[in-house]
């Protein structure tokens, strides 16, 4: 069984007369991806910033590892603040420090190391998130991707175990929102912190999530696992993901897995009634992490959308094609037996070439596979 980290019990806060958080309880688990979704004014920053102390409840209960913080002692609470790291909405950066002197100020506020320690780790850092050579720009000479990137660099550069990220994904276009995404569980995956995210992305965020507690009226309504709340029957659930969701993917005009998987359920009882047959077929992108690596999440996200634009000319107006995962594409190809299913796929294989897909080699030898 997850470890539970934080806990919030029955938590309280009101601003004048103005009553955000009205019982809300939470359960985060350690090594996780949990976000945080509801409307706009919900309340959902007003709780992230709970987790770390910018904001204190009326009353209730906040417990880190089964110990209330209201317990502890200052030197206890002095520990705890430092495994904890914010990515505030709007990134946060200081526009008259330079990217690495954004990135290396928590290690010169928090630690006693030495400008050589110092310049490793903040080095490693922009290596790893694909900012060298931007160590002496400044936030205004810099795309909203870039500036999000330098916030995670940030962000992460302290080592925390519990990394808090506020609407990380907050004026970026399509392909850079899905690369943020990508980029939050690539590098909860590789260091293993806790992740809580404050969101209004969906579905997109239910791809990366572990768990997804929705607040509703000032207290969690639902928390448990995505594929929980996205077959949940409540009518407030279901009212508010509808509302979220568009009709295509705005990225690249896929149809949401919500209307994929009503097609399939369409074709089903076109099956059952008429004995028409369809095809249900998931392509599996297999090294789009080499891409990643190589390349940036930005450039493996206008991958994947080359990629789908190819595949979407390629079938039906009756048929569909919806994301199903980070890395998978899911069809639903209407009155096509199995036989014709493997003809498409090997149609697919023959038309579509990597050159179209990616413009450039990342490096010799590399081959796009599906």
């Amino acid at each position: 069984m997850t470890e539970p980290l934080i806990q919030l019990k029955d938590i309280y806060k009101s601003f004048g007369e103005q009553h955000v958080l009205k019982g809300a309880s939470l359960t985060i688990n350690k090594g996780e991806v949990t976000s945080i979704i509801g409307g706009s004014g919900s309340g959902k920053s007003v709780l992230l910033k709970h987790l770390v102390g910018l904001i204190h409840q009326e009353s209730g209960e906040i417990l880190i590892e089964g110990k209330p913080l209201g317990s502890m002692s200052k030197r206890e609470r002095k520990t705890l603040k430092q495994k904890f790291s914010y990515m505030f909405q709007g990134t946060a950066l200081f526009d008259s420090m330079t990217v690495y002197e954004n990135i290396a100020l928590p290690l010169m506020e928090k630690t006693k190391m030495s400008s050589t320690k110092i310049k490793k780790k903040v080095d490693e850092k922009m290596q790893q998130l694909e900012l060298h050579g931007s160590e002496n720009k400044y936030p205004s000479q810099l795309s909203g991707g870039m500036k999000k990137r330098v916030a995670l660099a940030r962000a992460l550069v302290t080592e925390p175990e519990i990394v808090l990220f506020d609407e990380p994904t907050t004026g970026l276009d399509p392909v850079r929102k899905n690369a943020v995404h990508n980029m939050i569980l690539d590098y909860q995956r590789k260091f293993g912190f806790t992740a809580v995210v404050v969101t209004h992305e969906i579905p997109d965020i239910f791809y990366i999530s572990q768990s997804i507690a929705m607040l509703y009226e000032g207290k969690i309504w639902f928390q448990g696992k995505p594929e929980q709340i996205q077959q949940s029957s409540d009518p407030v659930i279901q009212n508010f993901i509808h509302g979220l969701e568009s009709h295509n993917d705005e990225m690249n005009g896929m149809a949401t897995t919500k209307k994929t998987l009503q097609r399939y359920q369409e074709a089903m009882v076109h099956l059952e009634r008429h004995k028409i047959a369809f095809s249900l077929i998931i392509l599996n992108l297999n090294n789009l992490d080499e891409l990643n690596e190589k390349l940036g999440f930005v450039v493996t996200q206008t991958v994947l959308k080359n990629f789908v634009s190819a595949v979407r000319e390629k079938i039906n107006i009756t048929d569909s094609c919806s994301l199903y995962g980070l890395n998978k594409i899911m069809l639903v190809l209407s009155s096509t037996n199995l036989e014709q299913a493997r003809d498409f796929c090997t149609k697919l294989a023959k038309e579509i070439r990597g050159n179209d897909i990616i413009d450039i080699q990342p490096y010799p030898g590399f081959c796009f596979t599906v």
